[in-house]
């Protein structure tokens, strides 16, 4: 544990190296929290500033990190909703901020990344456990018998509320977390070690599954039983994974088949949100929304409506179309790609698109699982959630998408060599 939390190295690199780690540690709680760690990176960042070791800040890497936040700001200018727009540009401003720090800030991000992911993965071990002792407290308390734990009242997002967590965003992180330690446990390591990560891994799957994100955990399943094994290992050791993994899966699957709630939540609320609304329903499904959505953008698909719209234009057409339960929550497109085309038209939406696959092949040259993985989650989620329109998805983009992007040193490295590479290098992790 101590190769984990002390570095060897400048006293003003070791002062952003506790930074970084303390904005990764806040990221499941309150966003005062973070926005505050932010701002006193930026401020020690520009204090030890020296020309020398500035990296270049106008690079299409750059451009590309922070594509998402210039699109909300060129947008802006024909924008209906001005209030809403800035309101849009300040919740989206980390992900401006943060490629420009790491630009600006000498902090070698790849010697360090594995201690930093590894530690933000115990954080996140923590913080389910502790949400999995709250809600074993509250089931005694009140005298609940104990597979309560299972029902809708500490499932979802009563299971994150403690935290003031949404669920999805929340299982996103653990998703990070339990990738960082599964890269980690392939390799050789001490025992006591493996043994240590191998039970964090446990329950940080038992908090997903209580969390209940759909399309995370089938991020999750992809990641951990193809792209890991097809990535990091060869042969018969990976045959063996992919085997082992599908394997525990369909257990999981047959667990889940056996409880109500489980079974209501991950294939039956499936079906309804793929399902055309019939006549009166209590909640309305994502498709029926995404309909609605797709009628606004038919009437402006080449520039849409602006940023700080897309609420204000769907509460008259939901209301409209007779979707009352979303008119009255307020509800999104719940679904990011929608979201871009409806606000900044095809093109935020294409550029956006441009981001994704600019990542997705950083990732695949890099033979990066963690970043793999991170990119799944962003392209799989935008298609249930608006990511960008909540603080906990921009801080989670803003800052994992740079990490990963300025951690790798060389993408041109074949990916057998690199493999070797990684397990030489890392072959002991930080412990």
């Amino acid at each position: 544990m101590r190769k984990l939390l002390f570095i060897d190295d400048t006293l003003a690199n070791k002062i952003s190296f506790y930074h970084l780690l303390l904005l990764l540690v806040s990221l499941p709680f309150d966003y005062f929290y973070s926005h505050i760690i932010l701002a006193s990176f930026a401020l020690h960042t520009l204090i030890h500033l020296k020309k020398s070791e500035v990296k270049p800040v106008i690079t299409l890497r750059t451009f590309l990190l922070q594509s998402v936040f210039l699109v909300t700001v060129l947008a802006s200018v024909y924008s209906h909703y001005k209030s809403e727009a800035f309101n849009d540009m300040g919740r989206q401003a980390a992900i401006f901020i943060f490629p420009i720090l790491f630009c600006l800030n000498p902090l070698n991000i790849s010697k360090y990344r594995s201690q930093l992911l590894i530690l933000f993965a115990l954080s996140c071990t923590v913080t389910v456990s502790g949400l999995f002792a709250y809600a074993f407290y509250l089931i005694r308390y009140f005298h609940f018998p104990l597979q309560a734990i299972f029902s809708h009242a500490f499932t979802n997002h009563n299971f994150s509320d403690p935290i003031g967590m949404h669920a999805t965003f929340f299982s996103m992180q653990v998703a990070i977390a339990l990738m960082s330690f599964l890269s980690v446990v392939v390799k050789p390591l001490p025992a006591a070690t493996r043994a240590l990560y191998i039970f964090c891994c446990a329950i940080l799957i038992a908090g997903l599954i209580q969390l209940g994100a759909k399309s995370v955990v089938a991020v999750m399943f992809a990641a951990i039983a193809f792209v890991l094994p097809v990535v990091m290992l060869t042969g018969r050791k990976r045959i063996g994974f992919i085997t082992g993994s599908v394997g525990i899966a369909l257990l999981a699957i047959i667990v889940i088949s056996h409880s109500p709630n489980f079974k209501e939540r991950y294939f039956t609320s499936f079906g309804k949100d793929l399902s055309e609304k019939r006549g009166p329903e209590a909640t309305d499904s994502r498709i029926t929304r995404w309909a609605v959505v797709i009628q606004l953008i038919k009437k402006s698909p080449v520039i849409g409506y602006g940023p700080g719209s897309e609420i204000p234009l769907l509460k008259d057409a939901f209301f409209k179309n007779k979707l009352y339960d979303s008119f009255l929550n307020g509800l999104n497109s719940h679904n990011q790609y929608l979201s871009f085309w409806l606000k900044s038209g095809i093109w935020g939406l294409l550029i956006y698109l441009l981001t994704l696959g600019y990542g997705f092949n950083m990732a695949f040259k890099a033979a990066d699982v963690v970043f793999i993985t991170f990119m799944l989650l962003i392209a799989v989620v935008s298609l249930s959630e608006n990511i960008f329109d909540v603080d906990k998805g921009t801080m989670f983009y803003g800052v994992f998408f740079p990490l990963l992007v300025f951690s790798q040193q060389d993408v041109t490295v074949s990916k057998p060599a690199l493999i070797q590479k990684n397990i030489l290098a890392d072959g002991q992790p930080v412990c």
